[in-house]
């Protein structure tokens, strides 16, 4: 055993000083195994990170929440023809909603409205959005209260000329968020009184109902601004109680705004449900047809890989013939001489596994300081990953060249030039 060892040790020490005097056409040869390890997991470095990032905004707009709007989120195959003409859904409408969906542990009616501009005194913001609420989006949504408080019920009830500023806004007008609470801001020229501030939530991919650049007020207020119908897209979040099952929602929310807008049996919904889920779904799909792509381009550069690093054990094998026959003159079995060369070829692998694992984590550093919506790193499962393809990739490309040196003859290997 500690013979086979030192045999095994010294053609690693043998492989490496090869490697050192012949540094072009080792690296020519790793170039294939880099590339391919380089290529399948900066991609699943990156979609996972992204999958990561989206799940969690998904979480915060709640995975057992309902979206009553008049367009659907998969874009309805494209026939905009027949959503056009849909109705908006109305604030009017909500008491009905609370009287016939028993399923509903919640109900909210909101609208937003981009490229709006907050003024307080001589300074002002500009693509400010405007969300404009009712009760419970609270309990739908994380609405965090960096200072001040958020809007009362009778706030919301009666239509107070009361606003929450998102943290963007609260930087650039107050720079704190205590400085900002009790202010009087201008919003199309009407006085607001700031009652709250939020948390900075920071960039999201997907943005979020609330996010750093809104101004939230209550919609009984917003709606002596602006007018939703024309200049918003108004619609209802619902949601589920906590023994419902989304689904049993759905179900629930098609009968009562078929009963609320008088449907006859024959006529099809004039109003779309979405959920997440058919947001997650959806990316789900992207994701998988892209780390398909990564997969075929990594697969194409690690057969390339292979073939080198197949080619430089064959010339190895041929340089050592006389060592190979004097190893086995000495007793050396073909499995040892087998796992020696399997060894160098794995070992080559991972050493160009190495580098374009190197490389992808040098790329989530740079896009660290160049990206902040999502965070981008490299799991210690996607490297055992890359390394792992590595090992197999050496015990393929090695196997033949490592087989074919078991097999010399001792007297004709040493006799050999």
């Amino acid at each position: 055993m500690l013979s086979t060892l030192k045999i095994l040790w010294n053609s690693l020490k043998m492989a490496l000083q090869e490697l050192r005097v012949n540094k072009l056409r080792t690296f020519l040869s790793l170039l294939g195994i880099t590339i391919g390890i380089f290529c399948i997991i900066a991609v699943l470095t990156v979609t996972n990170s992204m999958e990561a990032s989206i799940k969690n905004d998904l979480k915060t707009l709640g995975t057992n929440v309902v979206y009553l709007q008049k367009w659907p989120w998969d874009g309805g195959d494209g026939q905009w023809w027949r959503y056009i003409n849909r109705p908006e859904p109305k604030y009017d409408e909500m008491k009905a909603i609370k009287e016939k969906v028993g399923a509903a542990d919640a109900v909210t009616y909101l609208f937003a409205s981009n490229n709006r501009k907050l003024e307080f005194g001589v300074d002002y913001m500009e693509n400010v959005e405007l969300l404009a609420v009712t009760m419970d989006l609270e309990k739908m949504q994380s609405v965090e209260i960096a200072a001040g408080r958020y809007f009362s019920p009778s706030e919301l009830m009666t239509g107070s000329n009361v606003i929450v500023l998102g943290a963007n806004i609260w930087e650039g007008l107050f720079f704190t968020p205590e400085a900002a609470i009790g202010k009087i801001v201008r919003m199309a020229g009407r006085n607001c009184k700031v009652v709250g501030a939020l948390k900075k939530k920071g960039e999201s991919m997907l943005g979020g109902v609330v996010n750093d650049n809104t101004v939230i007020m209550p919609y009984l207020f917003a709606r002596t601004i602006i007018d939703e119908r024309r200049f918003a897209d108004p619609f209802y979040m619902i949601k589920a109680r906590p023994d419902v099952a989304v689904g049993q929602l759905k179900d629930d929310l098609t009968g009562a705004m078929r009963a609320i807008h008088r449907l006859k049996p024959t006529q099809e919904n004039d109003f779309a449900l979405n959920e997440i889920t058919t947001v997650q779904n959806n990316l789900e799909s992207v994701f998988g047809a892209i780390n398909t792509g990564g997969w075929f381009i990594a697969i194409f550069a690690l057969i390339v890989g292979g073939f080198g690093i197949a080619n430089i054990m064959f010339v190895t094998v041929k340089e050592r013939t006389n060592i190979i026959g004097l190893k086995k003159a000495i007793g050396a079995r073909p499995g040892i001489i087998l796992l020696e060369f399997l060894l160098e070829s794995i070992m080559l692998c991972v050493i160009g596994g190495g580098l374009g694992l190197l490389l992808v984590f040098t790329g989530t550093l740079i896009a660290g300081h160049m990206f902040s919506s999502f965070v981008i790193a490299l799991s210690s499962g996607n490297i055992i990953l890359g390394l792992s393809i590595s090992v197999i990739v050496g015990v393929l490309a090695g196997f033949i060249p490592a087989f074919s040196a078991s097999r010399l003859d001792p007297v004709v290997a040493i006799r050999s030039n």
